[in-house]
């Protein structure tokens, strides 16, 4: 520990610089570093400190392999006010950077002084060089205000939250048992059943999960959402949270905008940026997405594809109920003019979202229903999303040819 505490001073950084100033931090210039021989018990003490809060800021993380529940909802945190349970969770991570930078500065104090370098450097760390995700002056940097540092950490907060609510609908997680639950190749809900016996909020059956504009089905995601959000922060001050998540997750301050609109508009490009273009959630998709539905790869199964038909074959009968009900508007005697207009529009959306979705079918899910795909987990998120196609959301720079 008394390396690394070493490792992780200001000497070290001034000592490369002499020793390599190209910055080839290479084995040779590290060989080289003048380490003491003997140091103070208080250098190993507070690199164990260092590391130990390290770890607990990564483990917040659900990409974390030690991730066990969302701190928003770890006990003594969960509060009947989501606001004031996150500012008891950032004073904490607040207590965590500061803790961390008061480590920190006094093991640069004991090198410092070891080495006889006063005159040279000082000891002080910049709250921007706290290298912990909770803290935004290292996360966002930059020039940002103190107001806009927290604005940012506030909306990324949320995010996470509804991934980790996305990760409980398809039974990765579960509010009643920490860590991972459904995690290997074709678990289903009986696995799940089994190991959560008594869920307070229950997993996905089939492992499809619409998400789309409007409420077409009762397990939509933003729908999905909404029990999630009462069974984890109660009835009571349902409404008030809820827009506190909504006003969270929009600060740029957008009119009328709603969890369904960043589930829409955000969701999904957040999770594929939160694995690094591997994401575990995949997201069928027409062309324009007038369709989309996430399934969790590892419930994956050969007829999962079949089930996402089902899906998209339902939404397209609504759709076309939707227009026959504008069509019966429209020759009413008792329909306004401006009903009319505003009828004519929307059956004119309708039927190109219902052209949309049959060459979907036709063209790309039915064959790929049919085919039904295999995957192997083993063979990783690079290969197996080609093997969807044109099924499946496009996403940037995923090529299998590409070199990990």
């Amino acid at each position: 520990m008394d390396y690394l505490g070493f490792c992780n001073s200001k000497l070290v950084n001034h000592f490369l610089a002499a020793l390599s100033p190209t910055l080839d931090y290479h084995e040779g210039p590290v060989g080289r570093l003048p380490i003491a021989k003997s140091l103070p018990l208080e250098v190993g003490r507070n690199a164990k400190e260092l590391v130990q809060i390290a770890r607990k800021d990564w483990d917040f993380s659900e990409t974390s392999w030690d991730f066990s529940s969302f701190p928003l909802l770890n006990l003594g945190h969960a509060e009947c006010m989501l606001k004031v349970s996150y500012q008891t969770l950032r004073a904490q991570w607040r207590e965590m950077t500061m803790e961390m930078r008061r480590l920190e500065l006094g093991n640069n104090r004991i090198f410092i002084d070891a080495y006889g370098l006063q005159d040279e450097l000082a000891p002080e760390v910049p709250l921007n060089e706290i290298t912990l995700t909770c803290n935004p002056h290292y996360r966002y940097g930059g020039d940002k205000t103190e107001e806009e540092l927290e604005t940012l950490l506030l909306a990324d907060t949320m995010r996470e939250f509804i991934s980790y609510a996305v990760g409980c609908m398809f039974g990765r997680y579960a509010l009643d048992k920490p860590g991972l639950v459904l995690a290997n190749q074709g678990e289903t809900i009986d696995d799940y059943r089994r190991l959560v016996p008594n869920s307070r909020f229950e997993a996905d059956a089939d492992n499809v999960i619409p998400l789309l504009d409007g409420e077409w089905f009762a397990d939509d995601v933003t729908e999905r959402f909404r029990p999630f959000l009462r069974v984890t922060f109660g009835d009571d001050h349902y409404d008030e949270n809820l827009a506190f998540i909504e006003q969270a997750l929009n600060p740029k301050g957008k009119r009328n905008f709603t969890l369904r609109d960043y589930m829409l508009g955000e969701f999904y490009t957040d999770h594929v940026k939160r694995y690094k273009k591997r994401p575990i959630y995949w997201l069928f998709s027409s062309p324009k997405g007038t369709f989309n539905a996430l399934i969790y790869l590892h419930r994956y199964r050969p007829d999962t594809a079949s089930v996402v038909l089902q899906y998209l074959r339902d939404f397209r009968s609504k759709l076309a109920a939707r227009q026959s009900t504008l069509e019966q508007v429209l020759i009413s005697p008792a329909t306004s003019q401006g009903e009319k207009t505003k009828a004519v529009k929307e059956i004119d959306s309708l039927k190109k979202q219902i052209i949309e979705l049959q060459d979907y079918e036709n063209d790309t899910l039915y064959p790929l229903a049919t085919a039904n795909v295999a995957l192997d987990l083993d063979d990783g998120v690079k290969v197996n999303y080609l093997k969807l196609g044109a099924a499946l959301k496009k996403i940037t720079g995923l090529d299998a040819k590409e070199e990990d």
